[in-house]
Formats: structure tokens, C-alpha cells, sequence
């Protein structure tokens, strides 16, 4: 059963902060997997272990998509900085 008096900002940045957590999760599983096969099955005589490329990528995104749950960026705080100006020079063209 939803509320209809919920804060969409709030929500919205609630869904991200769940989103990443899970995505986090999984994360580590699926790596902590792979590391796990490459240690068992024959260590090939490649200098770079090739988990490493799944890790470093996937890691990447999972880095990006916890700043934006996380830490925003600062795109929310310049988006509200950007509106407030707009506002203020509306305000004064008009007077």
C-alpha cells in the first residue's frame, strides 16, 4: 500500500540509495565468485588475472552509481543554485 503524501524528491533518492545497496551486493558476490574460480582453476601464465577486468569495469559503474545515491555529485546543489539565479534575474527583468 503506497502513501500519496510521500516527498517525491525523498523517494526518489530512497529507490537510488536501495538500488545501489543491492547493486552493491551483488557486486561482491559475483566478484568474490569469480576471484574464487580464477584461484581454483589453473592460474594461466598471464600477468593480469582476468577477474581483475570484471572487478575494475563493473567497479566503475558501482562507484558512479553510489556518488549519485550517495554524495549527488553535486549536480543536485548546482541544479538548485542554477534555479535560484534564474529566478532572481526573472525577478529583476521584470521589475
Amino acid at each position: 500500500m503506497e502513501t500519496t503524501d510521500r516527498d517525491p524528491q525523498l523517494w526518489r533518492l530512497a529507490r537510488q540509495r536501495a538500488k545501489f545497496k543491492s547493486g552493491l551486493l551483488t557486486y561482491l558476490l559475483v566478484n568474490a565468485l569469480l576471484w574464487v574460480i580464477w584461484s581454483f582453476t589453473g592460474r594461466d601464465s598471464s600477468p593480469i588475472p582476468w577477474p581483475l577486468w570484471v572487478s575494475f569495469f563493473w567497479g566503475i559503474g558501482v562507484v558512479i552509481r553510489g556518488l549519485k545515491a550517495y554524495g549527488n555529485l553535486g549536480w543536485a546543489d548546482s541544479s538548485e543554485r542554477e534555479y535560484e539565479k534564474l529566478l532572481r534575474q526573472q525577478r529583476n527583468e521584470l521589475r
